[in-house]
């Protein structure tokens, strides 16, 4: 599986390329491509922003043309939030990923060129691309930072390599409790309101009743129930000590 690679026509900030190779390295991707940075390359600060992502930034190549850096592709996209008036396919960033999946399971290279921090791609650049990502951003505010479109584009390409697998799942760690663990907690808890007068006449069934339904719906675990027992019976306990 060939992964995408990153070209970044002209950045202006060595911030902005350390926060690209950040994001990059999020999601799994490597390859980044500059082409004629501002300020030349390396540049100071760069790393700092990377947050870490050295090897994206150490591993990065340098070009001076648009034209040069996707010279030995397959298939280019370029990134641009405006109508260009060019005859290509305009796909959203999960379309554009799942294009990129296919073409990279059979072998083809694929670069996506991102453009200036202020401006954008040139016309000119986008004419070199084979199709165009765009981003369902509000209309009254479109622009996006380059680390930001970055991201998007590379999330959508992780999530779908992956699957979308998450890190970790928040699982139960302790087992339900069994009913008889529950409804001896239910004892408890109500010999211990009893005691302290805590049910109005007349009415402990009802409220005993609804008090139950409110636990039943936590659909509690062993240690929900150990942990609840525990802290009625140290209030029960404290409550006893402060009697003179």
């Amino acid at each position: 599986m060939q992964l995408p690679i990153i070209i970044l026509v002209e950045p202006q900030l060595a911030e902005n390329i350390g926060m690209v190779a950040r994001a990059m390295a999020n999601f799994g991707l490597s390859e980044l491509r500059i082409v004629a940075p501002r300020d030349g390359w390396p540049r100071k600060g760069a790393h700092s922003a990377a947050s870490g992502a050295v090897h994206v930034l150490e591993g990065a190549t340098l070009y001076d043309t648009a034209r040069e850096a996707i010279a030995d592709l397959n298939f280019v996209f370029a990134t641009t939030a405006r109508e260009r008036g060019q005859m290509k396919r305009v796909f959203g960033p999960d379309e554009a990923m799942a294009e990129t999946h296919r073409r990279g399971a059979e072998g083809q290279r694929i670069g996506i060129m991102f453009g200036r921090e202020r401006t954008g791609l040139e016309n000119d650049e986008v004419s070199l691309a084979d199709a165009i990502i765009t981003f369902p951003v509000d209309p009254k505010f479109s622009s996006l930072n380059l680390a930001q479109a970055v991201l998007l584009v590379s999330y959508e390409w992780y999530k779908l390599a992956t699957g979308g697998v998450l890190p970790f799942s928040g699982e139960r760690i302790s087992p339900p409790a069994s009913r008889e663990m529950v409804t001896s907690f239910f004892d408890y808890l109500e010999d211990e309101l009893e005691a302290v007068n805590f049910y109005p006449e007349d009415k402990k069934p009802t409220m005993t009743r609804n008090m139950r339904d409110i636990f039943h719906r936590l659909e509690m675990t062993e240690q929900d129930v150990r942990t609840l027992r525990g802290a009625i019976r140290a209030l029960a306990e404290g409550r006893r000590l402060r009697k003179p």
